[in-house]
């Protein structure tokens, strides 16, 4: 068995974290219990600003507050030793990769307040798509025809220019306060880009800070990268730099690892060979906001305590059963 730290995501149970619901607040600290209890060490928490948020909290020194708050509610319930990662994306209103100067700014503003966050949470990993909104394709005025194809890629370079310093400057932030920025390049037909791990790697070239760096989810990796013999070496080279700052072990149709096809040895041998940190299990349950953006066709997976029981696998099943076949299938290849 692997002494590897092995998280899981709370994209299992919502696709916000909402600590102004106190129903859900509850429903975070008994998952926390019992998935601990099985072997996790960490957990993922997606703390995106939402309209709902911004009433909840209005300003953002009030949510590191709320979420300061939790931190505690996890250690006076016995769970102090449990880690906890954040995930972040870049939204259209806060874009770091925007043209206009000001949508930049707040840009900044944003993701330091999520750094502070990952911080207040005694966290060290604050990841996702921070360069590109998630889902925001590019579309051209006056008519508004989508971007595409070499069109697309122009585009997506000025783009990255502009959020190349705005993520610099965050990421100072950030190594100032103990926390490094794996960005998550996303599959292609979920986001306009960076959709592979090339791309990110020419992106970071332009980001001296390495505090900002890279984070390999299989999921997206099976189905945007450029092959096993390539993603070895870039695997090498993102540890030689510094910049392999995270992982995580997700099926492309981003269920159970269970009962999933992924080519394990040539995706893990190489990154577990130069890779020494936490990975985590990404599962996205078929909750209402996921279940159209992602398309997810297959039943949920119950919550307990949320949901009536069902006579099919609940969250915390597939919880277990993922966390024993990649301890299995990493075992096999530490060894």
């Amino acid at each position: 068995m692997t002494a590897r730290a092995i998280y899981f995501s709370f994209f299992m149970f919502d696709s916000n974290t909402r600590l102004y619901d106190a129903r859900l607040r509850c429903s975070y600290l008994a998952h926390a219990k019992v998935l601990s209890s099985y072997g996790y060490a960490g957990f993922e928490l997606h703390i995106g600003r939402t309209a709902e948020t911004a009433v909840a909290y209005p300003s953002y020194a009030a949510e590191i507050e709320a979420y300061a708050s939790f931190r505690r509610q996890l250690d006076d319930a016995g769970l102090d030793g449990v880690v906890l990662a954040t995930n972040v994306g870049a939204t259209p209103e806060l874009d770091p990769s925007s043209p206009r100067h000001e949508v930049r700014r707040a840009a900044a503003d944003f993701l330091r307040s999520r750094v502070d966050i990952t911080a207040a949470l005694r966290g060290d990993i604050m990841m996702g798509p921070l360069v590109i909104p998630y889902g925001a394709f590019v579309h051209s005025a006056p008519n508004g025809d989508g971007v595409w194809s070499d069109a697309l890629q122009d585009e997506l370079a000025r783009r990255y220019a502009n959020a190349a310093t705005v993520l610099q400057e965050v990421g100072e932030y950030a190594q100032a306060k103990g926390v490094k920025l794996p960005i998550e390049p996303i599959t292609h037909w979920e986001t306009p880009g960076p959709n592979k791990l090339s791309q990110l790697m020419e992106f970071l070239q332009s980001v001296p800070c390495t505090a900002v760096g890279a984070i390999v989810d299989s999921a997206h990796e099976t189905l945007d990268g450029d092959g096993p013999e390539v993603f070895a070496g870039q695997v090498a080279e993102l540890a030689r730099q510094g910049r392999l700052h995270y992982a995580q072990a997700s099926p492309p149709d981003r269920g159970g690892l269970a009962s999933s096809w992924l080519p394990w040895g040539p995706l893990f041998r190489p990154l577990l060979a130069h890779y020494r940190g936490p990975v985590a299990i990404e599962i996205f349950n078929a909750v209402p906001d996921f279940a159209s953006g992602l398309r997810l066709s297959r039943r949920k997976y119950w919550i307990p305590g949320i949901d009536a029981e069902r006579p099919y696998p609940s969250a915390y099943d597939i919880a277990k059963s993922s966390l024993q076949r990649l301890r299995q299938e990493f075992a096999e290849l530490e060894r």
